[in-house]
């Protein structure tokens, strides 16, 4: 009984519970009476929860095409003020562990799934990573009708929300296809119609994805101060540094043979140098130990060798000092045995997922002044919707050119422009299926002769990019958008291009994928132009940044450049 009502409680898992008004709603569970020591947490009035917004136990995932365990036993609480960031190489599950708890239906077919997911009632947001060709398909009016309660429809929130992402109200239109929105066009939207829902949890699958600068910056606020839980999965190092204080992270160790998941109360920045330091730490520790082993059995071996070889060389006439070898040689013996004991107990190696392995061919150079690109265009535009006018860009030598704008702009329609131009290059586009048929394997897709020198080297590409034998196989439909990118990355290497255009190379990317893919561009000795809202990409990569506005190209100073 409290203030005067009658309260029920519906068992979550062993240790937690939750307290609701009234019994006949909950009676599917075991009700439970007051237990002494049980803390509660409250927020508001009745309906009151516990701190858990989400219980996971004991949760495993296995691909049924090739019986690969992605999570195993994995068990994790969110409660109410974390910002978990989902962290792992490509591939590692991240994207279907969201959508086993966002869209259970979605996975079946491909996955085997054990365990429990326990929202407690939670009103689920949930941002995909791609959407589907039906979605696509839908008109932005459409959409934004079955996606919102228009019942319930909070307008003034509506109006808010519009103008903090700077999402122009006419593209919710009858007129506008969701596949013809640009690619910040689409998360902002996506995000508009989750947010007018008014989740309490919210799951983001690369919300930042191909937006401007000052929409990634109101993300990070967004996420920061939102007073509701919130999981994501992200590329943006920044963005994982300044908006998550709880970090999961899943590993494949073993070549994908082994799961592995660590749950840390921590910032991105603290958890990975702890992590760096923990593995620097132990694997210095692990390798003096075996050292000091390896010195201690050369030691153990040139006495055991001594001793036997007095033994064989002793004289039948001479029991006293063959007894006397014997003893010795039983001292030596336990001497052995004791140092086999110590190597049990020896510090383990530390056992983590290795990174990928990215580089260039260092014949690739262009010399410094020699013309890549002199470009013109009167019009940028659209159809008839004009974006830029006057665009001009001149790029020479082994030049790092990258091109920012808002969301719309038209940086990925001038990448298009600039390759009608018939600039020999390796590009990598936005959207993936533009140059991918999705039911080759990654073989086939990176394969030009044939010959069998050109196939065992796309394998060690691959395999340096941490694919499988088997996923090698598996068709591009089936490989995760990190993987897609990965295979870009190989498809420009072997080709040997001496120009990259890049749209957005490390939208999908794992962040600990990011320093090695970022070192090898900063190096390659060719030119690249490259739109991206990646701060730290643009940072550490780019000789030049130019704005995309009305009115042309504009430079921008990078010294004063605020990230």
């Amino acid at each position: 009984m409290i203030n005067d009502q009658c309260y029920c409680f519906l068992k979550v898992d062993s240790d937690h519970l939750l307290l609701y008004p009234g019994v006949s709603a909950w009676n599917r569970d075991a009700i439970y009476l007051l237990m002494i020591g049980q803390i509660f947490c409250f927020f508001g009035g009745p309906p009151w929860r516990c701190v858990q917004m989400l219980v996971v136990n004991n949760l495993t995932l296995t691909l049924t095409r090739d019986l690969r365990t992605l999570v195993e036993d994995f068990s994790f609480s969110l409660q109410q003020d974390m910002k978990v960031a989902l962290i792992g190489e490509e591939g590692n599950g991240k994207s279907t562990l969201l959508k086993v708890i966002a869209e259970p239906e979605a996975i079946q077919g491909y996955l085997e799934v054990h365990g429990e997911v326990i929202t407690s009632g939670e009103v689920l947001g949930y941002l995909p990573q791609v959407l589907t060709r039906p979605m696509l398909e839908q008109t932005t009016h459409d959409y934004f009708n079955r996606s919102v309660n228009l019942d319930h429809f909070d307008h003034a929130y509506y109006y808010r929300l519009l103008k903090e992402m700077d999402f122009p109200e006419n593209r919710i239109s009858d007129r506008i296809l969701v596949g013809n929105l640009s690619g910040g066009e689409k998360i902002k939207f996506q995000l508009l119609c989750e947010m007018l829902k008014k989740p309490t949890l919210l799951l983001l699958d690369e919300p930042s994805n191909d937006l401007d600068m000052d929409s990634v910056r109101w993300l990070e606020g967004f996420i920061r101060e939102s007073k509701i839980p919130i999981m994501f999965v992200s590329h943006d190092e920044v963005l994982l540094e300044r908006c998550a204080n709880t970090i999961i992270h899943l590993e494949q160790l073993m070549r994908k043979r082994k799961p592995q998941y660590t749950v840390a109360r921590l910032t991105y920045s603290e958890y990975v140098q702890g992590r760096d330091d923990r593995i620097t730490k132990q694997t210095q520790v692990a390798q003096k130990e075996r050292e000091e082993y390896q010195a201690k059995m050369e030691r153990y071996r040139q006495i055991y060798q001594r001793v036997h070889h007095e033994q064989k060389s002793v004289s039948r006439q001479s029991p006293s000092v063959a007894k006397n070898l014997k003893d010795k040689m039983h001292a030596v013996k336990s001497m052995g045995k004791r140092f086999e004991r110590e190597k049990e107990h020896m510090t383990e190696r530390p056992d983590f997922e290795e990174s990928i392995q990215v580089h260039f061919e260092d014949s690739i150079s262009i010399p410094h002044g020699q013309v890549v690109l002199d470009f013109d265009l009167e019009n940028l535009q659209v159809g008839n919707r004009i974006l830029s006018r006057g665009v001009h860009l001149h790029v020479a030598g082994p030049e790092k050119v990258c091109i920012i704008g808002a969301n719309g702009a038209g940086k990925t329609t001038l990448l298009d422009e600039l390759m009608k131009k018939g600039i020999r290059c390796g590009y990598m586009p936005q959207e993936y299926s533009e140059m991918m048929v999705p039911e080759e394997n990654a073989i086939e897709f990176l394969t030009v002769s044939g010959t069998k020198e050109e196939h065992t080297k796309i394998r060690t590409y691959l395999g340096s990019m941490n694919f499988t034998t088997e996923e090698m196989h598996h068709r591009i439909l089936d490989l995760s958008g990190g993987q897609r990118a990965k295979l870009y990355f190989s498809k420009m290497i072997l080709e040997e291009a001496e120009v990259l255009v890049l749209d957005e190379p490390t939208r999908n990317l794992s962040p600990l994928s990011g320093p090695e893919i970022r070192a090898a561009l900063r190096n390659f000795g060719g030119c690249i132009i490259a739109v991206s809202h990646d701060r730290k990409f643009i940072m550490e990569v780019f000789d030049r940044v130019l704005v995309l506005v009305r009115d042309g190209l504009n430079q921008v100073n990078l010294a004063e450049w605020e990230d």
